[in-house]
């Protein structure tokens, strides 16, 4: 089957199942949004979750944050992966944007990734899903399932945005970015993964890719083993 036919397919069975798949972080504006996603960088969204109430409660606004000394904002996040480098980051950003946007949060790509900590994923979420921007950021449960379904090859996150963008329409990129994740976690997960049982891998799994998976605990090394092939 050929890849434009499978991501009509795809794209089908996700609008069936998740026809509405709200933002995983809690957030009110794009502000929160932006040190929310920021601060999920290697952690999972629950984490973050549980930790941006109080850091919101004392920084709401960028003027607020940036008025925080760094040990506070690190108080809030010690739990979160890379914590002492995110509080740096979260002060350093807020700090910008007051010194240099009039203390919003710029609609805008290069401006977004010249925000220090961030990178053109959390760049991407913000434009999507803050601003209505199409975007199609590349987490790791997109990336996963693009190489699982055979929609990409799985080379690097920025080739699977390449071909996801390629492959569906452009005003659907932004409810497509949630509804893959929302699959992902539901009905698609990394490990202990039935492909028969799944209503995409089922027809739409790359057979050399899921042996790969079950041969290898990890999926980036199972990613890493078919490319090596």
């Amino acid at each position: 089957m050929q890849r434009a036919e499978k991501a009509r397919r795809i794209q089908v069975i996700l609008d069936e199942r998740h026809p509405s798949s709200p933002v995983p972080l809690d957030h009110e504006d794009p502000f929160t949004l932006l040190i929310a996603v920021l601060l999920s960088a290697q952690t999972t969204d629950k984490k973050v979750n549980e930790v941006t109430p109080a850091l919101f409660a004392l920084g709401r606004t960028p003027q607020a944050m940036a008025a925080l000394d760094e040990a506070r904002i690190l108080a809030c996040i010690r739990t979160l992966g890379l914590a002492p480098t995110k509080a740096r980051n979260v002060r350093a950003l807020a700090q910008r944007l007051v010194d240099e946007h009039g203390g919003a949060v710029p609609a805008d790509m290069a401006a977004l990734e010249a925000l220090p900590g961030v990178g053109h994923k959390t760049a991407s979420v913000v434009m999507a899903q803050a601003f209505g921007v199409p975007a199609f950021p590349v987490d790791t449960h997109i990336h996963r399932l693009a190489w699982r379904w055979g929609l990409s090859d799985g080379s690097s996150v920025e080739r699977t945005e390449r071909d996801l963008k390629a492959l569906f329409p452009r005003e659907r990129w932004n409810d497509l970015h949630l509804q893959i994740i929302w699959f992902g976690r539901e009905s698609c997960p990394a490990r202990g993964h039935d492909p028969a049982a799944c209503p995409i891998c089922s027809w739409a799994g790359v057979r050399r890719r899921l042996e790969a998976e079950r041969r290898h605990p990890r999926v980036e090394d199972a990613m890493r083993a078919t490319r090596a092939r």
